[in-house]
């Protein structure tokens, strides 16, 4: 629950966002003025998440072997290293 949680957050907070805009935006009849704010509110919260949202790397299928080492009770030796 708690790694749904941590990976979809801005999701969450996007729809509560995109629910709170839509209230405000759209409820008192609304102008083509208005229903275009709330276009490029939702055209802007989803080009975010496509950048945003949580892949699947190559490094991962590595990661879970390290943690099964490290759960096994032999000793590891982690390296960390930075292009910088």
């Amino acid at each position: 629950m708690n790694l749904i949680a941590n990976q979809y957050s801005f999701l969450t907070v996007a729809v509560g966002f995109t629910l709170l805009a839509g209230f405000i935006l759209l409820t008192n009849k609304p102008k083509w003025k208005d229903y275009l704010a709330f276009g490029v509110i939702l055209l802007g919260l989803v080009s975010a998440w496509s950048v945003l949202h949580p892949r699947q790397t190559p490094l991962m299928d590595d990661a879970k072997k390290v943690q099964e080492l490290i759960g096994s009770g032999t000793p590891v030796l982690l390296e960390f290293q930075s292009p910088f």
